[in-house]
């Protein structure tokens, strides 16, 4: 098996089995407002009678596509799903484990197994898995031919400390807030694995010393030594190979990849968005004395470094000028789900084909599904998550932990390139006076860093910096002309926007150190957020702007796009946003996914190029005019 040649239905694509099974469909399903459930014991198999009507996993029961619809608040929610004996992957005991796996779960989830509770996790955005075997073997010494899984999620509305994203407070959308998403909305599968087994596998590319390092992590530490052994391959060209002896629970390899070392001959074996060749690697632990596989995995990943410097954004080591799109990543029919991988590829698609190099993930951690598209067809990916609306304890704690998972979930993706825990002091409303809110702010950022040195990380995304990788900057002005002249090569008025005051009437930098670094060329600018003008079909819209005509809204962005483009000192920038989303109608297409223009005039306003060789960029590296 090749994780590269998937057809992207897999929901862990970056470590895949041959055998697994979807358990997405048709649950049974309650509310409990009452919060009766656990004293009732809704989670024993003999309480089907409490479930009284069915939902469409993974769509959150909010949505229209789960059958249920019921926009009103309801904390609690419950899920029951009965399994046929033969449907298990396999049958547990010593030899296997039967894993449950939850892509999602807003917020808090719990879990039982044919009554007996086998799981707990809290943090809506991030994956858990349910090791279901001892209970199995329970009730497989009991006779039954059917298996009971039953969930319950909680997700209070009004929990401010909890990271929220977009998921609004009010029982009806306002502004720039959205439909809610409680309990499951990513995919439901069950696996069966041998003892012991891979549990993760990471991989981050050194061009300078062609290196590729996977580092290896399993279930367990062995009882006794194994043998890992790693294959890199780009189509059926072994790139390299490398084994080492596993002792420990988490073990690190080096691959090398001598054919990285010709520069003349690199470019087929990089990735890029222009060029988005995937690596195939296949990892296998082998028991040391026979030479069997006691697992294997299919991986892949990206022989791409990403750095910043001399006031650039660099990828393999040039300039890379990022033309990126927001994505909230809620859609009409599912909110926060997807309708899988069918719609997932179709986004990237599109989104590539408007102009864009890079998608700015807003608010949310999307689908792997998603992360593998842009990965295979080449889109540049910040990795964000859903804000808090407090500070609190009780908030710092909860992100910290989801924004742990959310990295290591997301790190061996190719596509992702920037990490930005913190949006617009989202949950530190009060970082420009607040001491506490500027160190916690400075911990996300560090800690990023040390969980991943290998991206740039953005500590607050386009208001207050207080330690960033690069300077991304929100700047709504409608107006073109206006928008020119702060940025175009007029170092007093650029001067006045990092020392004083932003555009929005935030300080952008909190910290001497970090104003001269931009001051002085030396780190990035971009403008992260802009645009947001609203051509709506809608009664009930909102947008930073309004117009009323198709010529007037291709009028308005070219302009924008133009006055940005114009400017040396700006190195990428990112347009909100991709799609109108709600009652937030300032997308570049429609909810229902149609364009406002034609993609070919779209492509055009985003680029500056004159053509519409949609599939064939005329340079290898990102210009703001291509």
């Amino acid at each position: 098996m090749k994780a590269t040649q998937q057809d992207g239905s897999h929901p862990r694509p970056l470590m895949c089995r041959e055998a697994w099974t979807s358990l997405d469909g048709t649950w049974q399903f309650a509310h409990d407002d009452a919060r009766e459930g656990i004293a009732s014991r809704w989670f024993h198999p003999s309480s089907a009678e409490a479930f009284e009507r069915s939902i469409q996993v993974p769509y959150p029961p909010e949505s229209p596509a789960s059958g249920v619809g019921a926009r009103e608040f309801h904390p609690v929610v419950w899920y029951r799903r009965v399994i046929p004996h033969d449907v298990l992957a396999g049958d547990g005991g010593d030899a296997r484990r039967v894993l449950v796996h939850f892509g999602a779960v807003d917020h808090s989830a719990q879990v039982w197994f044919d009554g007996q509770l086998v799981a707990e996790h809290v943090g809506g955005q991030t994956p858990f898995t349910a090791d279901v075997t001892d209970a199995l073997a329970t009730s497989q010494d009991q006779g039954p031919e059917e298996h009971v899984l039953v969930v319950r999620a909680e997700d209070d509305p009004h929990a401010l400390h909890q990271p929220r994203g977009k998921q609004d407070w009010r029982e009806k959308p306002h502004s720039i807030w959205y439909e809610r998403t409680t309990g499951i909305w990513q995919p439901v599968w069950l696996e069966t694995v041998p003892v012991p087994a891979v549990v993760d596998v990471a991989w981050t590319f050194y061009a300078s010393s062609a290196v590729v390092r996977g580092e290896v992590t399993l279930a367990a530490t062995p009882a006794t030594p194994l043998e890992l052994e790693v294959t890199l391959s780009l189509g059926e060209e072994v790139l390299g190979e490398a084994t080492c002896v596993v002792r420990q629970a988490v073990t690190q390899i080096d691959i090398a990849v001598p054919a990285v070392r010709n520069g003349q001959d690199r470019a087929r074996l990089l990735w890029a968005p222009e060029h988005p060749h995937l690596v195939d690697a296949e990892v296998v632990l082998r028991d040391r004395d026979s030479g069997q596989p006691v697992d294997t995995v299919a991986s892949y990943l990206g022989l791409r470094e990403v750095s910043v410097g001399e006031g650039s954004f660099n990828l393999n080591g040039q300039p890379y000028y990022t033309r990126s799109v927001l994505n909230q990543g809620y859609r009409p029919e599912t909110h926060l789900a997807s309708r899988g991988n069918d719609e997932l590829r179709a986004e990237v698609e599109l989104i590539k084909a408007m102009g864009f190099n890079a998608v700015r993930i807003h608010q949310k951690a999307e689908d792997p599904r998603f992360l593998f598209w842009a990965d295979r067809l080449g889109l540049l990916v910040w990795g964000e998550t859903a804000g808090a609306y407090e500070f609190s304890v009780s908030a710092i704690a909860l992100l910290t932990s989801e924004w742990m998972e959310i990295v290591r979930r997301y790190r061996s993706h190719p596509s992702v390139v920037v990490w930005v825990p913190v949006n617009e002091s989202w949950g530190v409303q009060d970082i420009a006076t607040v001491p506490a809110q500027q160190q916690f702010s400075q911990s996300l950022v560090s800690l990023t860093r040390a969980l991943d040195p290998s991206r740039p990380a953005v500590s607050n995304e386009g208001w207050e910096h207080v330690d960033s990788d690069i300077l991304g900057l929100h700047d709504y002005t409608v107006d073109p002309d206006r928008l020119r002249a702060r940025y175009l090569d007029n170092q007093a008025a650029l001067r006045a926007v990092l020392t004083g005051h932003g555009p929005q009437g935030r300080r952008p930098i909190l910290n001497d150190a970090q104003r001269q670094r931009f001051l002085d060329g030396r780190a990035p600018l971009m403008i992260t957020e802009f645009g947001g003008i609203s051509l709506s079909q809608q009664e009930e819209s909102w947008g930073y702007d309004q117009v009323e005509s198709t010529d007037e809204y291709a009028g308005r962005l070219a302009g924008l796009f133009e006055a940005l483009r114009a400017s040396s000192d700006i190195v990428g920038f990112c347009y909100t946003q991709f799609m109108d989303t709600g009652q937030e109608t300032n997308g570049l297409v429609f909810a229902d996914g149609t364009p406002k223009l034609p993609v070919e005039d779209i492509f055009r306003i985003v680029t500056g190029r004159t053509d519409t060789a949609l599939d064939e960029p005329s340079s290898t590296f990102g210009t703001p005019d291509e």
